[in-house]
């Protein structure tokens, strides 16, 4: 690879999608000295946090009649579109990518769904909580995760109580965010681990979750072959500290930023993400992935949104509609993953069957291209277009068939981008 290959490269996977203009600054500065800045943490961009009020649901009683609830039920669907938005614009807007993009990653890891949380308020604490911890070590993270309300709604947590244990955040956290499948737990230790997670409950008038003592378990349990009176910060301290969770989120990453492809280096896991990430990203075999990665959906629209000139709190309602519409059809839209096991990756996203809603996607995002972007292409000579929308798009070469697909659309600036957009060149990274 070129130089400039390996730079953009490093940038289609570490940020939601690069500019030309970040490529070539990037090439200029080198690979070590764009790790080093993608690795510097920077103000996040003019998206400070939304100011999404009072949790509505925490306004019922039980004496509120159908239409208080239907009202209730309307601003909940406000407020969670309102985060959804702003969240989609912090992702395009923010200076520091690498940091949005593991936010991202964490997002789906720990995945967990508003539509059945069903408290805006409580999905942006838990989107923080992933924020502030993210990029360190593992244990607090995971001890942070226990008793994240969102979390334990999700999963049940605060149905979890000493007469009748709830098993399903104790397996989940185990199988889905821990160990991993195989980890070398068993289902007494499952048991145990769910004795150890009661006593939480969720206060949806304050957003917090609270420890009540009275429905805690105190009597020991053994777990992963320990024997102890463990509660919830020992339990997640336990599985944070076992070399099997370092090497599992580890592969996580990989699969991730990386794909499945290429088998991840055996020396991958760090002391904290960070470090795990820039041995990633340095690794000689994540050169090995380059045109290997399915774009998610959302990366996709992100992506092609920063490289557009794009802001879609900027667009009018309909256009901001349309786009997170395209998201839906999609089968991604941020803060509703399908399961506790998150998105699906790699050739689950090219069905034939999302090839129509991308290119309608695609359409809108083409509609909506900054005038200044759309005039930089069309100043490209028509048989230089092709060539100045690989630039644009940062896609390295097309292939000769897209090529030949492109070219009758030269004079079609908008049309010519939105085929750019579908193509598989920039489909998968």
């Amino acid at each position: 690879m070129t130089e400039r290959e390996v730079v953009a490269h490093l940038l289609r996977r570490a940020t939601f999608g690069p500019t030309a203009d970040e490529v070539d600054q990037a090439e200029r500065a080198g690979v070590a000295a764009t790790l080093d800045r993608l690795f510097t943490r920077r103000a996040a961009g003019p998206s400070p946090l939304p100011d999404l009020g009072p949790d509505p649901a925490a306004q019922l009683t039980r004496e509120s009649d159908r239409t208080q609830r239907q009202q209730v039920n309307q601003e909940r669907r406000a407020q969670v579109l309102r985060l959804t938005e702003w969240w989609l614009e912090r992702m395009v807007t923010a200076d520091d990518q690498l940091d949005e993009k593991l936010l991202f990653f964490w997002h789906g890891h720990w995945a967990t769904s508003v539509q059945k949380v069903r408290s805006a308020p409580l999905m942006l604490r838990h989107l923080e909580t992933l924020r502030r911890h993210g990029r360190g070590p593992l244990p607090p993270l995971v001890d942070a995760m226990v008793r994240d309300p969102a979390l334990i709604l999700w999963l049940d947590g605060q149905r979890n109580t000493r007469k009748a244990p709830n098993e399903n955040l104790a397996r989940e956290l185990m199988e889905l965010f821990t160990l991993g499948h195989g980890g070398g737990y068993t289902e007494a230790d499952v048991k145990d681990g769910a004795r150890a997670l009661t006593g939480w409950v969720v206060d949806r008038r304050t957003g917090t979750a609270r420890f009540e003592a009275r429905r805690h378990d105190p009597g020991p349990k053994t777990i992963l072959g320990r024997r102890d009176a463990f509660d919830a910060g020992s339990y997640a301290k336990l599985l944070a500290d076992r070399p099997e969770t370092a090497r599992f989120v580890a592969g996580r990453l990989w699969f991730r930023f990386a794909g499945a492809d290429v088998p991840p280096p055996a020396d991958l896991a760090g002391p904290d993400t960070v470090t795990t990430l820039r041995r990633l990203l340095s690794a000689p075999a994540f050169a090995q992935t380059r045109d290997t990665l399915v774009k998610q959906p959302v990366e996709w629209l992100v992506g092609a949104s920063r490289q557009l000139g794009v802001r879609p709190s900027a667009l009018p309602e309909p256009q901001r509609r349309r786009l997170l519409a395209g998201l839906a059809a999609l089968d991604q839209v941020p803060l509703r993953p399908p399961s506790v096991g998150g998105w699906p990756a790699g050739t689950a996203w090219l069905t034939t069957s999302s090839l129509q809603a991308r290119l309608r996607t695609a359409e809108a995002l083409a509609g909506s291209t900054a005038p200044a972007v759309l005039a930089r292409l069309s100043a490209a000579p028509p048989d230089g277009r092709a060539d100045a929308l690989a630039r644009l798009l940062v896609v390295d070469r097309w292939s000769d068939r897209t090529r030949a697909a492109l070219t009758p659309l030269a004079g079609q600036p908008r049309k010519l981008i939105a085929a750019g957009l579908v193509s598989p060149e920039y489909a998968v990274c």
